[in-house]
C-alpha cells in the first residue's frame, strides 16, 4: 500500500483523482487488511496534500462504500468511520462536507446498535446552521435528535432541539415528518409533565390514518393514561369528556373512564399502564383508610398525586363541606397535609371553596353551569342530586360573625374608657 502511495504521489493533479478512485476500488475489492489501507490512503490524502479536490472526490466515494452491503461486519464499519473521522476532523474546514456525511453514516451504525445517546451526540456535531442544506433538511435532522434523546429518556435536551425544529416546521409537507415532529412534542409534554397538553396532543395522533392500528390504539392509551394523570380541575374533566366521546375508548382493556366520576383509591389503578415512562410506575399497597392513621404529608408519585386530587374534587361534589381531618382520611394523608393540597387546588382555581382555618372546615361552592357542562358533555354522566339550599346556614354563619366583631368593638371601647384613654360620653336620646 505504501509503494501504491508513493507512486501516486508523482502523478500530477489531474490524473490523482482518478488514480486514488481507483486504488480506492481495488481496496474495497480485496478485502485484505482494509481498515489498515483505508487509514493509509485517508492519511495520505489529509497530510500529504494530495489536493483538496482530489480527497473530496476520494473521500465522497469512501463514504458511498461503507454499507452493510460491502463491509458487513457492523463493528469493523463502526472502527472504520470512527477512524476515517479522527483523520479527516483535522482538516474539517477543508472537507466539512465530507465530514458531515461520515457522521451521518456513524450516526445510522450507532442508532442500529440501539446506542440512543451516541448517535444523538454524534449528529449534534453537525454544524447545519453553517451547512448549504435546505430548512427541510435541518429540520429533518433536528426532528431525529430529538426522537433520539427521547429514547435516551432526556426530555431536557430534546426539548431545546425541539424549539429549534420548531421555527423550521413550517418548511416541509412531508406528512411522515410532520407525524414524527408531533408525536415528539407530545413525548415531550409526558416527560415535562404536562399531562394536560400531552393527552391532547396524543388523542389528535390517534386519529391519523399513517399510523398502524396498534400504534393508534396505543397512543388513545397514552392520551388516557395523561388525562388521568392531569391536575384535577375543569381542564382535565374537557379531556375527559372528550375521551369519553371516542367510541375507541370502550375498547380499552385497562379500566372505564366513568370510574372516575367517584372518589378513588391508589389499588384501584393499580391496572392503568401508565404511559411510555418508567419513572411514572409504581408499586401502589392496598389498604383501608383509617381516620388519624395516616402520617404521609404529602404524595409519593405521580398516580398518588393525580388520585389525591381527583379525590378532593369528587368530594366537593359530594360535600358542602369536609373537616380537615375527614379530608385527610380520605386521602390518606395528616390533616395538615390535606388542608394543604385544597388550598392549592383553590389557589389554582382547579378546586371552588374555601377555607376555614377557625373550625378546621372546607367549604365547596358549587360549580358554575358552564364548569358542570365541562364535565358532563360527552357522556360523563349527568348525576341528578337534590342539593339543600345552604342560604339560610350562611345567613347564620353571617350574623353571628357581625355579633361577634360588635362585641369585640364594644370590649375594646370599655377597655379604653376604664384607662382613661377616651371618655365617655352620654348618648342623648
Amino acid at each position: 500500500m505504501d509503494q501504491n502511495l508513493a507512486q501516486l504521489s508523482t502523478h500530477n493533479q489531474k490524473d490523482k483523482a482518478a488514480a486514488y478512485l481507483s486504488l480506492l476500488h481495488s481496496i474495497f475489492t480485496q478485502q485484505e487488511n482494509l481498515a489498515h489501507d483505508i487509514h493509509a490512503l485517508v492519511d495520505h490524502l489529509i497530510n500529504q496534500d494530495a489536493g483538496i479536490i482530489a480527497g473530496r472526490q476520494v473521500l465522497s466515494e469512501l463514504v458511498k462504500g461503507l454499507t452493510s452491503a460491502t463491509i458487513p461486519n457492523s463493528e469493523l464499519r463502526k472502527a472504520i468511520v470512527e477512524d476515517v473521522l479522527s483523520i479527516v476532523q483535522l482538516r474539517t474546514t477543508s472537507y466539512e462536507e465530507q465530514v458531515n456525511l461520515l457522521k451521518f453514516e456513524l450516526a445510522d451504525i450507532l442508532e442500529k446498535d440501539e446506542d440512543w445517546s451516541s448517535a444523538a451526540r454524534v449528529l449534534r456535531g453537525i454544524n447545519l446552521e453553517a451547512s448549504q442544506r435546505s430548512d427541510e433538511e435541518k429540520l429533518r435532522v433536528y426532528v431525529r435528535i430529538v426522537r433520539l434523546l427521547l429514547e435516551e429518556e432526556d426530555s431536557v435536551q430534546a426539548e431545546t432541539l425541539h424549539n429549534r425544529a420548531t421555527s423550521l416546521i413550517h418548511s416541509t409537507s412531508d406528512r411522515e415528518l410532520l407525524l414524527c415532529y408531533k408525536l415528539c412534542h407530545a413525548r415531550i409534554s409526558d416527560y415535562a409533565r404536562k399531562f394536560l397538553e400531552a393527552a391532547s396532543r396524543y388523542h389528535e395522533l390517534s386519529f391519523f390514518g399513517e399510523i398502524d392500528e396498534d400504534e393508534r390504539r396505543f397512543m388513545l392509551s397514552a392520551a388516557v393514561t395523561c388525562a388521568v394523570l392531569a391536575p384535577a380541575g375543569p381542564n382535565r374533566s374537557r379531556i375527559l369528556s372528550s375521551l369519553c366521546r371516542d367510541e375507541r375508548t370502550a375498547e380499552l382493556p385497562t379500566y372505564s373512564i366513568k370510574e372516575f366520576e367517584k372518589t378513588l383509591k391508589p389499588h384501584q389503578l393499580a391496572k392503568i399502564s401508565l404511559s411510555t415512562n418508567d419513572w411514572l410506575s409504581s408499586t401502589l399497597e392496598d389498604g383501608d383508610f383509617v381516620e388519624g392513621a395516616s402520617t404521609r404529608t404529602g404524595p409519593t408519585t405521580v398516580l398518588d398525586r393525580a388520585v389525591m386530587e381527583h379525590n378532593v374534587l369528587a368530594s366537593s361534589r359530594i360535600y358542602n363541606n369536609i373537616t380537615f381531618s375527614g379530608l385527610g382520611a380520605l386521602l390518606d394523608l395528616t390533616p395538615g397535609a390535606a388542608e394543604t393540597m385544597a388550598r392549592k387546588m383553590i389557589e389554582q382555581g382547579r378546586l371552588k371553596g374555601h377555607i376555614d382555618q377557625v373550625d378546621k372546615l372546607i367549604w365547596f361552592e358549587a360549580a358554575r353551569e358552564e364548569d358542570n357542562a365541562q364535565g358532563k358533555a360527552g357522556g360523563l354522566g349527568d348525576v341528578n342530586q337534590e342539593t339543600e339550599d345552604t342560604g339560610s346556614l350562611f345567613t347564620k354563619r353571617w350574623d353571628k360573625q357581625i355579633r361577634m366583631t360588635a362585641a369585640h368593638v364594644e370590649t375594646l371601647v370599655q377597655n379604653l374608657v376604664e384607662n382613661g384613654l377616651i371618655r365617655s360620653t352620654a348618648v342623648k336620646g
